[in-house]
């Protein structure tokens, strides 16, 4: 059983990072889906897909990684901020800057799960999920 699922994909990204593979394969929810998705718009991520095992109702997200020219890594840091333990929900005006602008928060807002960027947009606030750079 897994208590943290956001932190334990996460730690499976990382990982599969330190390792150079270029995919990695975490069990799926709505809100992973949600977190791939942000990762692939704002281009941490080459794409994701969501797969099937036939026989059973269980879902896998395959995330698909991206490295730059030289084999580096895009992602540099992915860090979980609100956790089961210490839960941490900001205002619309309290949303923190990742590195002044260079990194991406992830949001778990009213309006469903967005960048830091487009929740002081929609003027909303929420749980920080991590933070990405």
């Amino acid at each position: 059983m897994i208590v943290d699922p956001i932190s334990d994909m996460l730690t499976r990204m990382r990982n599969a990072i330190g390792a150079r593979h270029t995919k990695v394969d975490v069990p799926a929810s709505r809100l992973k889906i949600e977190v791939a998705r942000i990762l692939k718009e704002e281009g941490y991520i080459t794409n994701y897909s969501i797969k099937t095992s036939e026989g059973s109702h269980a879902r896998t997200l395959r995330i698909f990684l991206r490295y730059g020219p030289k084999g580096e890594s895009v992602i540099s840091q992915l860090k979980r901020v609100s956790r089961p333990s210490l839960r941490v929900y900001v205002g619309s005006a309290e949303v923190p800057k990742v590195l002044g602008g260079l990194g991406v928060n992830i949001l778990s807002t009213s309006q469903g799960v967005m960048t830091g960027k487009n929740a002081r947009k929609a003027k909303v606030g929420g749980e920080l999920l991590c933070s990405v750079y």
